[in-house]
C-alpha cells in the first residue's frame, strides 16, 4: 500500500520542478543571447570599411558645403555642443549602418528571461539602448555651425544641445560575461570569447579611427574640441 505524500514532500517536489524549469530557462536564454550578440558583433565588424567610407564622404561633403564655418569659435563650454554634435553624427552613421543587425538582435533577445532579474534587466536595457542609437537623427551640421557663428559664438542652437544631451545619455551596457558564465553550456563560452574579440575590434575603431575622424571633421569646420 502506497503511503500518501505529505505536504512537505509535495512542496519539495514542486520546488524541485520549479528549479529545474528555471535552470532550463536560464540555459536556453543564455545560449540565445550569446548567439545573438555574436551575430551583432560579427555584422558590426563586417561593416567597418563601409562605415569608414561614409565618414570620409561626410567630411568631403562638409569641406564643400561649409568649410571653416565655425572658424574663430572659442575653446569654451559654449562651443562643446557643436563639437559634440559631430560625435553624434559619427554615431548616427555607425549605428545607422547596423540598424538591420540591431533590429535582429532586439527581436531575438526581447523575450529572454533569467531567474536572475539583474540579467533580464540588463539585457532588455542593452537592447533598448542599441535601438535608440540606431535611430539617432543625422544632424544638419553646416546649418547648426552657421547658426552658432551668426550668434557671435554666444549661443548653440537649442535643438543641437538637446540632440547631444540625448545621445550622450544613452548607456550601452551588454550583459557582463561573468553573469552569464554559470549558465553557459556547450560552445557558449567559445562563442562568447569570439564575440569579445570582435567587440575589441569595434572599440578600437571607435576610439582610434573615431578620434581621428572627429578631429578631421572639426578641422574642416574650423571648430575646436
Amino acid at each position: 500500500m502506497r503511503r500518501a505524500l505529505t505536504s512537505t514532500t509535495i512542496a519539495a517536489l514542486l520546488a524541485a520542478a520549479v528549479a529545474q524549469t528555471a535552470s532550463g530557462s536560464n540555459l536556453s536564454a543564455t545560449h540565445a543571447y550569446i548567439q545573438a550578440n555574436y551575430a551583432l558583433a560579427k555584422a558590426g565588424v563586417a561593416r567597418m570599411q563601409a562605415i569608414q567610407a561614409k565618414v570620409q564622404a561626410l567630411n568631403a561633403s562638409l569641406a564643400q558645403q561649409c568649410p571653416l564655418a565655425g572658424n574663430g569659435a572659442p575653446v569654451l563650454e559654449v562651443t562643446q555642443p557643436l563639437s559634440h554634435e559631430v560625435v553624434e553624427a559619427l554615431w548616427s552613421i555607425q549605428f545607422g549602418a547596423n540598424a538591420g543587425p540591431i533590429a535582429t538582435f532586439v527581436s531575438k533577445t526581447k523575450h529572454l528571461r533569467w531567474s536572475n532579474a539583474r540579467i533580464t534587466r540588463t539585457a532588455a536595457r542593452y537592447a533598448k539602448s542599441l535601438r535608440e542609437m540606431a535611430s539617432l537623427p543625422f544632424p544638419n551640421i553646416c546649418e547648426d555651425v552657421r547658426a552658432f557663428t551668426a550668434s557671435g559664438f554666444r549661443t548653440a542652437p537649442a535643438h543641437t544641445v538637446a540632440l547631444v544631451e540625448h545621445a550622450e545619455s544613452i548607456e550601452l551596457e551588454p550583459v557582463p560575461a561573468g553573469l552569464l558564465a554559470p549558465y553557459e553550456r556547450g560552445s557558449d563560452a567559445s562563442v562568447g570569447a569570439k564575440t569579445t574579440t570582435l567587440e575589441s575590434k569595434l572599440e578600437e575603431q571607435e576610439f582610434d579611427l573615431g578620434q581621428k575622424d572627429w578631429q578631421e571633421i572639426l578641422d574642416t569646420l574650423g571648430l575646436p574640441q
